[in-house]
């Protein structure tokens, strides 16, 4: 068993933050990702957002670990289950793979809050505790998982970054859009008044 930790912060509320990481898929940072369907959705009594959701995903396996692991399947599937409390602003968000059960289990908890001493700022804190089963070198394939998912988490901050600028735009894009609807609207007000 091999666990992987990282922490960072993002220049963004908390808000902003969420609002992202909901919308993260699909992006161009992780194009692995090629689905992702909504399996529940609800808020309980508390105010709480629960998601579940069911993340397609398609890697490039090399031949000799498709020999080894007897498939030529390369579509794995995630579940990802997620909690965002308004209240308390925290969204926790925990995934595991649920294709290839047998051979390696990769769990991950990631927590989005706001930062202690800067209020307009987001921690995101992860874990992953990846563990490969049945096979010699076990050991040495977890530290390589654990450096993908290194890699993959730097991607992942990095497409939080471009859903965020892609928000912002199309906010901007609306606010621009309904100003010249209201000066047009103005504009015509006046022009009957005359």
């Amino acid at each position: 068993m091999k666990i992987w930790t990282s922490e960072h912060v993002f220049d963004h509320p908390w808000e902003t933050v969420t609002t992202a990481a909901m919308q993260k898929y699909p992006n161009p940072m992780n194009p692995s990702v090629v689905g992702v369907d909504v399996l529940d959705r609800h808020v309980d009594a508390g105010g709480k957002l629960h998601s579940h959701r069911l993340l397609s995903t398609e890697w490039g396996i090399p031949s000799i670990v498709k020999s080894l692991i007897g498939t030529c399947r390369t579509k794995t599937y995630v579940q990802e289950h997620s909690v965002v409390d308004p209240v308390q602003k925290t969204m926790e968000l925990k995934s595991s793979n649920i294709s290839f059960t047998n051979l390696v289990s990769v769990d991950e908890r990631l927590v989005y809050k706001p930062h202690p001493h800067e209020p307009d700022k987001t921690v995101l804190t992860q874990e992953a505790i990846i563990s490969v089963k049945g096979v010699s070198l076990s050991s040495y394939l977890e530290g390589l998982m654990a450096n993908t998912i290194s890699s993959n988490a730097n991607k992942g901050r990095e497409a939080l970054e471009w859903v965020i600028n892609r928000l912002n735009a199309e906010f901007e894009e609306f606010t621009a859009s309904a100003r010249g609807t209201m000066r047009n609207s103005m504009a015509a007000a006046a022009f009957v008044e005359k």
